[in-house]
């Protein structure tokens, strides 16, 4: 172990002293730097380090959201609850494109279970899903919230196509126990 030690440090000297030597000459800047730009930059091109780093950084750390998918066909899920409306726009294979909800829209408390609220933010999440090329969508929704009708419409004035429309409401078979009835 100790033997495999000095020979992987040995191993990047040897790579260096080859593109020092012919690195006298003019050619040297134009060779390292398409062979390899990470091994001799500092050493003989500062620009060129300069130039391969913003390169590097914005795709490591912001290539993923920079990517712009091409999904001309997906699913809109409405769960339309209570207190909340959320929408969430997927591709065929449930890998979400965009999504909104009537408290991100900047709506609190009570108001956010309004109609006007889901169809903002319905709204939000098909812009931002058009963004990606969606054109089509499969329509899903569930509970029993009074955002349900509103969100359908306004994914639809959009300018998103509906292909179907189901309620996949989920409904016990006697389960549990509902809550008590509110007295008001």
């Amino acid at each position: 172990m100790v033997q495999e030690t000095p020979e992987k440090q040995a191993a990047p000297p040897v790579d260096a002293p080859p593109a020092d030597p012919p690195g006298g000459d003019a050619p040297t800047p134009e060779s390292p730097a398409s062979d390899s730009p990470a091994s001799d930059s500092p050493a003989s091109d500062g620009p060129a380090s300069d130039d391969a780093a913003p390169a590097a950084a914005p795709r490591a750390g912001r290539g993923r959201r920079r990517d712009r998918k091409n999904v001309p066909r997906g699913r809109a899920y409405v769960q339309s609850t209570f207190n909340n409306t959320i929408i969430t726009l997927t591709d065929t294979n449930g890998n979400t494109l965009a999504w909104g909800s009537a408290g991100a829209t900047g709506v609190k408390g009570s108001r956010k279970s309004t109609p006007y609220a889901a169809q903002v933010a319905a709204e939000n999440a098909a812009r931002k899903a058009m963004e990606h090329g969606l054109r089509e969508v499969d329509v899903y929704v569930k509970g029993p919230g009074s955002g349900r009708e509103s969100a359908v419409r306004a994914l639809q004035a959009s300018g998103i196509a509906l292909r179907t429309i189901r309620d996949v409401t989920p409904i016990p078979h006697n389960g549990c126990r509902p809550r008590k009835r509110r007295r008001v």
